[in-house]
Formats: C-alpha cells, structure tokens, sequence
C-alpha cells in the first residue's frame, strides 16, 4: 500500500494524511448539508408529522446520504461510479412529493419513491443502450443550465435564506460578503494545501461573525441523546399506480441532473469525459439507494452540483479524502448533536462560501460547449434549449393552464426543460447543418 501524501488529493485513488484529509471532507459536508435536510424539513412541515419523528427523519438523511456517498466513491458490483460524487436529498422531488404526501398520505409517497428509485436503478444498469442519444452538445448544454440554476440558489442562501424573516437584511449582507471574501483573500495569498481548504476558511470567519453578530442559534443544541439509531419504515408503503407514474416522470429529471453532474465532475476534475460505465453507476447508486431512502422514510437522494462546483474550484478529487466527509455524514446521522452543531451554521455564510462554486460550473459548461464544437447546429440545439429552458422556467406563471403533472416537472425545473428540447433537437436537426 502507498505511503499517504499529501499530493494525492488531487488524484483520483491514494491515501492522504488524515489530518489533511478531515478539513477538506468537511468542506464537502458543509456544502451540501443545509441543501440536504431542508427538503426533509419541508416536506414534514407541510404534511403534518410532529417534531420528534422530523428529527428523526433528519438525521436519516445524513445517514443515507453517507452510504450513497461511500458507493459512488468504492462501487460494489456495477452499483457506483468511482468518482467523488457526493449523495444528499433532492430538492427536484420536493414539489412532487408534497402533492402524493398532502393528497395520498405520507405512506404512499414512501411507496412512489421505492418503486421509482428500482426503475431508475434498473435504467442505469442498461444505461449502455440508451445513453447513445445523450451527445456531448446535449450533455455540455444540460450542464451548463445546473450551473445557471443554482446562482439563484447562492444568491438566496447569501441573502439569508428564501423565506427567512431577516431576508436581504444588512447582517445577511455584511456575513456572506465577509465570508466570500475570506475565501477569494484566502485562495489568492495561499498555495497548495492551504490554498485547497480556502472555503472551509471562508467558512469558519463568517461563522465567528455571525455568533458576534448574534446570527447563530444555539437552542436546537439543548437536550439531546448522545445517540439515535435511526427509524425504519416510519409509515406502511402504500401503492397508488397514478402517484407512482407522477414520481416517475421526476426521476427522469433527477437522472437527467445525475447524469450532468457526472460529466461535469470528470470534466472539471479529471479533465476528461465521464465513460459509460461511470454514468451507469452513478445512475443505478441514484436509483437503488433512492429506493433505500424510501425505507427511512425519506424522498430520494441525488448526486449534489453544490459539491461538483467545489471539485471544480479546489481540483480535489481523492476518493479517500471525501470518503472522510462521508464519514462525518455517517456520524451526525447517528450522533444528533453532531447534526445539530452543523445545522447552525447560517444560510449566508453557505451562500458566501457557495456563488463562487455555482460559477465554475456555469464555466464547466460552457468549456463542454466548446469542446463540442460551436457550428452551426450545435449553437442551434444550445441557444434554443437554454433560452427555453431557463425563459420558461423564469415566468413559470406561464404554465398555470397545463395540468399539474406538467407544471411540477417542467414550471420549476429548467434543467428537466432544457434537457427535453436539447434532446428533441438533437435528433431532428439535420447532421448536415454547417456554418
């Protein structure tokens, strides 16, 4: 076995001093945290179920989100993808779920996600025979609108969180643009090492700010158990053939986001294309473990852009060192004062740490967009699908006269929009199409 070094983390295999290795895998964790137990938050909130069995769920996501992570870093048979892919909740589900859970109850929604998550898991083991139709114009041009969809995404967070009572206020302000600038400060006057944990460090000065700023909210820590094994089955699956059919169509979308931020992460981490084998993986680990989730009571989980956009700007592509944030994931899914610790840290401190992430994804993309080459027909498919895609998206009111169905999959989600027209084109336009 190798002697563990440091300069391993930016390599795909090897070991690094686990000293180093903590700090950066915590990076990953804080990423993605907030992002990964609000939909679960949510979605309790709407439905109806009490606190106790929320925190439980919570912490179940964690948990969850832990063994996804751990199979897309060290697959098992063809489950996982090899790549640092980072697991949590999805928010694409949220809406979806809302409407099974509030009009069927929360056990059919529990039912829908099992049984979507066995198809999508199923799909991504035959992904061979149908990934021909997904083209470097198709998968560059998806890719660049997850980047696009989640500058709104840091921007909200920067603002202290959509919602929050003290949204766009001063405080909020003053955290996340201290924080961002920690980080820019602290990447430039930095090399290697340091230079990697530049958002950790960002990090850690908006967090002091904002307890002397009295932003943190220390009273979720109170009365805790040292430990909580995790609840199984919260409620009986229920089956609802028209529910299951409405999950199924967003597991589309989820897949079509998992497959984007495959061939984002190997883009920008690897410097190459994502190979069949990986996107399969990745998609049968989004699929099963979705399945899993369903058994935890909770909604599925997908690979998160917010940690591609970190492998973007530090190079950081150890499977090991994220394995370490897999682990802390594992943890504050079985310790709730450890998941409770990290749910204080506010949303404009993520938000500082987060806008300049969701940039390199959008310059992920647009890198994609010209390695695909920039003639005639491919500007077609790309202009067409992102002005349709995220114009649509923006005056989403647009779709209120469609049914449900149609507004919950493509009213809030440019990038199941942008995917669909960029599919469609690209197997109608004519190859022949040249400048």
């Amino acid at each position: 076995m190798k002697k563990a070094n440091i300069e391993n983390i930016f390599t795909l295999d090897g070991t690094v001093p686990l000293q180093k290795a903590i700090p950066v895998g915590l990076q990953h964790v804080l990423a993605m945290f907030v992002a990964n137990i609000t939909p679960i938050m949510i979605l309790t909130s709407v439905c109806g179920i009490d606190k106790a069995l929320s925190a439980k769920l919570i912490q179940n996501a964690m948990l969850i989100a832990g063994i996804g992570t751990f199979l897309q870093l060290f697959p098992v048979w063809k489950l996982g993808s090899g790549l640092p892919i980072v697991m949590g909740v999805s928010f694409t589900f949220l809406n979806c779920a809302i409407t099974i859970g509030t009009s069927y109850g929360y056990g059919t929604l529990l039912g829908c996600v099992i049984v979507g998550g066995l198809v999508e898991g199923i799909l991504g083991l035959f992904a061979k025979y149908w990934l021909k139709l997904i083209s470097p114009i198709v998968a560059a041009t998806v890719v660049t609108s997850i980047g696009f969809s989640l500058l709104s995404v840091g921007a909200n967070s920067f603002a202290g969180g959509q919602g929050a009572s003290d949204f766009g206020s001063l405080n909020n302000w003053i955290i996340g643009s201290v924080t961002l600038l920690s980080c820019l400060v602290f990447s430039i006057a930095t090399k290697g090492y340091l230079k990697v944990i530049s958002v950790l460090f960002g990090l850690i000065v908006g967090y002091i700010l904002s307890i002397c700023l009295g932003a943190v909210d220390f009273t979720t820590l109170k009365e805790l158990p040292i430990i909580s094994l995790p609840v199984i089955l919260p409620f009986k699956p229920e089956f609802n053939i028209g529910a299951i059919i409405s999950m199924l169509v967003i597991y589309l979308v989820s897949a079509t986001e998992t497959i984007g931020d495959t061939t984002a992460l190997a883009e920008t981490g690897l410097n190459r294309s994502a190979n069949e084998k990986e996107i399969s993986g990745a998609l049968a680990v989004d699929g099963f473990v979705s399945s899993l989730a369903g058994v935890f009571g909770l909604t599925p989980i997908t690979s998160f852009s917010q940690n591609v956009g970190l492998v973007a700007m530090t190079k950081v592509v150890n499977r090991f060192t994220i394995a370490t944030g897999a682990v802390i994931m594992l943890l504050a899914g079985i310790f709730p004062a450890f998941g409770a610790f990290l749910t204080t840290v506010p949303q404009a401190v993520l938000g500082g740490c987060t806008i300049m992430m969701f940039g390199m994804i959008v310059l992920a993309g647009i890198k994609m967009l010209n390695k695909a080459g920039l003639n005639s027909r491919n500007m077609t498919i790309a202009a067409l699908s992102l002005s349709i895609g995220l114009g649509f998206t923006q005056a989403s009111s647009m779709f209120d006269k469609f049914p449900e169905l149609i507004k919950s999959v493509f009213a809030q989600n440019c990038v199941a929009v942008v995917f669909i027209i960029a599919l469609v084109l690209n197997l109608v336009l004519p190859k022949e199409v040249e400048d």
